[in-house]
């Protein structure tokens, strides 16, 4: 029986329902909770009561350094994203591409910061000046100054790290004040929501975005196509990096179910300890799901995907793109 709870995106209403769902309810594992500030809350209750956590979506690298026993997360942090997002602009700039700075945007909570300080430590190493570093207020109901500071820093490339209204506000006032960028790389979250791109989808063109799923994995992994196909008839949409790393946490908890036999706390966290689960048996682009001591998966392999037309393209790394990246993005 599924159980769901709605923390409105609360860290406190999050502790509180978490709370309710285990006492309450009698649950035996939680599955959440996108905001990597709620995801903190929830999971320290759940360690409270032996009780799973399996991190469906939540990317601060810090949740899983916090030596809890029952915190796992199939996908992964945003250190490996970020990687990945440097990895491509250092190939890039090998091409010929001119590449020298980062503008970094980020929203006021674990979630923001945490991305900002991995995306700032490896700005330094790998060779990038930080044109800018602009923290804002989440759900800020403007942005106007900050866009003007990201204009005026004339940066080579915008890191932002936002969540859906945060995104499309971001957005129209980029186009209301003239600010275009030589390339757009996000943080996923707003994004990668379909509701960002029927928004402001038209000013989102070549957009690169950090993903823990593509579409075009279908031609690979079949697998991907009838998932796809069977989601998109109940919810009308296609699945996305948020929808489909909420599925395969759902089948991650299944497949330790399974295997513990019973849905004692402690058997049920000895089981996903021991996951061991072939990225060929999973929708995702990964080597495999297996969480290190801190529950964390180090083979989620992430990808970056670009919105051309109406749809996202894989274009890195090279044995999962379908197409080279557009430099720069309105080229």
């Amino acid at each position: 029986r599924l159980v769901i709870a709605d923390h409105q995106g609360d860290p406190q209403k999050g502790r509180a329902e978490a709370e309710r769902l285990i006492t309450q309810d009698k649950v035996i594992a939680i599955v959440g909770a996108y905001q990597s500030s709620v995801s903190a809350t929830v999971s320290a209750v759940c360690e409270r009561y032996g009780v799973p956590f399996v991190c469906a979506d939540s990317s601060s690298p810090s949740l899983s350094r916090r030596n809890l026993n029952y915190f796992f997360r199939p996908a992964a942090n945003d250190e490996m994203f970020s990687a990945a997002m440097f990895d491509l602009m250092v190939g890039l700039r090998k091409q010929g591409k001119t590449i020298d700075s980062v503008a970094l945007f980020y929203e006021d909570t674990i979630y923001g910061i945490d991305s900002s300080n991995v995306q700032r430590k490896l700005a330094s190493e790998r060779g990038y000046k930080v044109a800018a570093d602009v923290k804002y207020k989440s759900s800020s109901p403007s942005l106007t100054a900050e866009v003007q500071a990201l204009k005026s820093a004339g940066a080579d490339v915008l890191l932002p790290t936002c969540y859906t209204n945060d995104a499309i506000l971001l957005t129209k006032t980029m186009s209301e004040l003239g600010y275009k960028p030589k390339a757009i790389i996000a943080q996923a979250a707003g994004f990668s929501e379909k509701s960002v791109f029927d928004a402001v989808g038209e000013r989102l063109q070549g957009l690169i975005s950090r993903a823990s799923f593509s579409l075009d994995l279908a031609a690979k992994r079949p697998s991907v196509g009838i998932v796809n196909d069977m989601f998109r008839k109940r919810a009308e949409r296609d699945l996305n990096d948020n929808t489909s790393r909420q599925f395969t946490a759902m089948l991650v908890l299944a497949d330790a179910l399974n295997r513990a036999g019973s849905t004692e706390g402690a058997k049920l966290r000895a089981a996903l300890a021991a996951t061991d689960i072939p990225g060929t048996h999973t929708i995702m682009p990964w080597k495999k799901v297996a969480f290190d001591s801190g529950g964390q998966n180090s083979d989620a392999t992430p990808v970056l995907i670009q919105y051309v037309g109406t749809k996202f393209v894989t274009v890195f790394p090279e044995s999962a793109a379908v197409a080279p990246a557009i430099w720069p993005m309105n080229a």
